[in-house]
């Protein structure tokens, strides 16, 4: 063969040198892109071996990549199809021609075009983000000459003859000085591992395979048991508990999506549980940041996608416009939900026992998807403080009888720290009124998420207000103190509450004598205030709340005929804020030392 230069062909002024140094934002994804494309060709030589385009032997077909320290070069090498020197000028020479498009053009009534990579034909140019010199060797599996490719970064290459007698290309880069940090095995096996720990072919670095070219989500669910999923769980997040459930995916019409994912135990501290799904296109890692294809909900879950209707380089905006990312996006939120239905059809019992983990994420969904509700409503599940759970329908039936205001609006009353507001629950429960439990970070957004579905329904704190609005079922009476004493008792408790109000009710003699509730929107104000992350209890409100004085209550009557005589209402009124949490600094130093010589 006579040596031959020429000029790459660039249809744009001056757009190689951009290329070069911005077609990445990262450098690493060098090796991503050199090692899809090695995987393409030798994707390429097994379909045509299996459809008699090539006879020959395919031998040994591992990809791989070496280091020489001394020379500073990388190295990445193939056994697949190879290319002929019109094929470099071709593929190598025209930027941005696709050599993976028109071989799926080529051959579409033949070929899985979900096997080949290459859709862009600009992968290649990321070599010289870390390279200032590069040489392609390669031999066609057709009967030509091996030939050598070569260009320093520039726009001029060279194309002359080789010595190679084995079908294949080796891609070796002459790295630069500011890139020699991937000549260091470790970093260079880091990337590796990253990006093609799941390449449909072996790839082979210092002398050992490093990926799992058959991971569970290109097999058949028929061919899985519960253990392989628990194992690649184990492969993907090597400290994680077991997981509580998983759903497989395996989508070819309208688009194709495959892959697995996994419902872990979750905390309380969800937040840090985020970029846990790991998005791949024909096995290829593309990212960790799945917040424009899954729902963001769902971003809870761990597990892998795989999509190769998902481009491997493109810009938010694109994935928030495509089509097919929004169908999968809604895919994805329907098998949740079928699943989900599906686990508490065949097993309530055991869903329910998942609830704690399950029900952040049926929260979360409601919260962040209008039209999750639709989908949850029946698997919804409502905890009281006796563990029992209800759902939706079921909960409401059960408020019927008992919970209901003037307007017939069903009352439902929570408790969000049961130990905290045990006073409360137990008064509660006298009157025969059901409480539930609503301890869980989201649980203040998901309760007005839920009055918003469900007309006539809605809840109240335990500690927010009395029960004025719901049937007293006989408890109720008159407060035994007449006007008089009702003013005293009213004045004597104003001087410590201030501005807030004070309420005198006619309450069992054996509830307690003094307590500070306040107004539902303010409770929730409050909670919703933590979850947003604003600061204190209240976030920038200033607390306001009632003071409620059982006026039937024996103590109440003394202070009706004393007033504050020995600290009485003092010792009152912060037993009243010591209940909710309320008495600190100095007021909890005296209130402490008041107590301790009355004791003695």
């Amino acid at each position: 063969m006579v040596a031959e230069k020429g000029t790459i062909s660039i249809n744009t002024e001056n757009i190689f040198p951009i290329i070069k140094k911005f077609l990445y934002s990262d450098h690493e994804i060098f090796l991503r892109e050199l090692v899809s494309n090695a995987v393409d060709a030798t994707q390429k030589i097994k379909k045509l071996s299996s459809i008699g385009q090539f006879e020959g032997e395919l031998g040994d077909l591992k990809i791989k990549v070496s280091i020489d320290k001394e020379a500073k070069t990388i190295t990445i090498s193939d056994k697949g199809l190879g290319m002929t020197a019109d094929e470099i000028k071709k593929y190598i020479n025209q930027i941005a021609f696709s050599g993976a498009k028109e071989f799926v053009e080529k051959y579409k009534d033949e070929t899985d075009k979900t096997q080949i990579i290459g859709q862009f034909g600009l992968g290649f140019y990321s070599a010289f983000m870390v390279a200032k010199e590069v040489e392609i060797i390669t031999k066609s599996y057709q009967d030509a000459p091996a030939a050598r490719w070569f260009s320093d970064g520039t726009t001029e290459f060279e194309i002359s003859a080789a010595e190679k007698t084995e079908r294949g290309t080796d891609i070796i880069l002459h790295i630069a000085e500011d890139s020699e940090e991937f000549l260091e095995d470790s970093k260079l096996e880091g990337v590796l591992i990253k990006y093609g720990k799941f390449l449909p072919v072996e790839i082979e670095y210092n002398d050992k395979v490093i990926n799992n070219p058959n991971p569970i989500w290109v097999k058949s669910p028929s061919e899985l048991k519960d253990e392989d999923y628990i194992a690649f769980y184990k492969e993907l997040y090597p400290y994680s508990e077991d997981p509580l459930f998983w759903i497989h995916l395996n989508v070819d019409y309208p688009f194709n999506l495959t892959g697995v994912l996994y419902f872990p135990k979750v905390k309380q501290d969800f937040q840090l549980n985020r970029e846990k799904i790991q998005l791949y296109s024909r096995q290829v890692f593309i990212t960790d940041d799945v917040k424009d294809i899954v729902p963001e909900f769902l971003q809870l879950l761990h597990g892998v996608i795989d999509s190769p209707d998902i481009p491997l380089n493109v810009s938010r905006s694109y994935l928030q416009a495509d089509g097919n990312v929004k169908r999968i996006n809604s895919h994805i939120t329907k098998k949740v939900a079928d699943k989900l239905a599906e686990l508490f059809r065949d097993d309530r019992k055991a869903f329910e026992e998942k609830w704690e983990s399950i029900g952040l994420f049926v929260k979360y969904g409601i919260i962040s998807d209008d039209k999750f509700y639709d989908r949850a409503k029946d698997f919804i599940l409502l905890k009281n403080t006796e563990g029992e759970c209800f759902t939706i329908e079921e909960y409401k039936t059960k408020l019927e009888a008992n919970q209901k205001d003037k307007d017939g609006t069903l009352v439902a009353l929570y408790a969000n720290d049961k130990d905290k507001q045990d006073a409360f629950i137990s008064n509660a429960k006298k009157r025969e009124f059901d409480v539930l439990v609503f301890d869980d970070v989201l649980d203040a957004h998901f309760i007005n998420a839920l009055e918003s579905k469900n007309e006539k329904f809605t809840f109240k704190r335990v500690d927010a207000d009395t029960f004025d609005k719901l049937i007293d079922k006989g408890l109720k009476s008159e407060v035994v103190l007449s006007e008089d004493e009702k003013k005293k008792v009213e004045e004597a408790f104003k001087e410590f509450a201030g501005t807030n109000i004070v309420q005198i009710e006619a309450l069992p003699v054996d509830e307690i004598p003094v307590s500070i509730v306040m107004p539902e929107f303010m409770r929730r104000y409050a909670d919703m205030s933590k979850v947003n992350g604003q600061g204190g209890m209240f976030g920038n409100m200033p607390v306001m709340y009632n003071l409620v004085v059982n006026g039937n209550h024996p103590i109440i009557s003394k202070v009706a005929a004393e007033g504050n005589e020995n600290g009485l209402v003092k010792q009152l009124y912060d037993l009243a804020l010591l209940s909710q949490g309320m008495l600190n600094g100095n007021d909890l130093t005296q209130f402490i030392e008041r107590s301790v010589e009355k004791l003695g």
